[in-house]
C-alpha cells in the first residue's frame, strides 16, 4: 500500500522550524520547485540586509512593517505583498506590533530544507547594494 503524500498544512504546525535572526521564528514547508515559510517576527526587529539567488514573494499576514529593497522603504500593512528577484538586497523592521509574513520562494533555498539558525543569505553592511 503506497502513502499518501501530504497536501494539507497548518501553519502553526509541522514544517521546520529556524531561527532566522533574533526575533525571527519562521516554519518551512518545501517541495521540489517551491518554498513557503511563516515568519513570526516580533516587535522593533531589524535583521541586517541581505540577499539571496533565489526570487521571494512576501505576504503580510498580520500586523505592520517596513519593507527596505534596494535602499528604498515602503511602509506594508496587512494584506500587502511584494517581490523581491534574485540577488536583490532587502530586508524588513517592524513597529511596536511585530508581524507574521508568508514568503514564497522558487526554487527553495537550500540552506532553509534543513535544521539550523541563520538568514543563510550574503549580508549588506548598511544596506549596501554590493557587500
Amino acid at each position: 500500500m503506497r502513502m499518501k503524500e501530504k497536501w494539507h498544512y497548518k501553519s502553526e504546525e509541522g514544517g521546520l522550524e529556524r531561527k532566522l535572526a533574533e526575533g525571527i521564528t519562521t516554519r518551512v514547508f518545501f517541495s521540489a520547485q517551491i518554498m513557503l515559510s511563516v515568519a513570526d517576527i516580533a516587535p522593533h526587529t531589524e535583521p541586517s540586509i541581505h540577499s539571496h539567488p533565489e526570487e521571494q514573494w512576501g505576504y503580510l499576514l498580520e500586523g505592520e512593517c517596513v519593507r527596505i529593497q534596494n535602499g528604498e522603504e515602503v511602509a506594508m500593512q496587512k494584506g500587502d505583498f511584494w517581490r523581491t528577484p534574485a540577488n536583490t538586497p532587502h530586508g524588513v523592521r517592524t513597529g511596536g506590533s511585530g508581524a507574521k509574513i508568508l514568503d514564497i520562494f522558487s526554487p527553495p533555498r537550500g540552506a532553509y530544507t534543513k535544521p539550523g539558525e541563520g538568514l543563510a543569505a550574503t549580508q549588506h553592511p548598511n544596506g549596501a547594494e554590493n557587500p
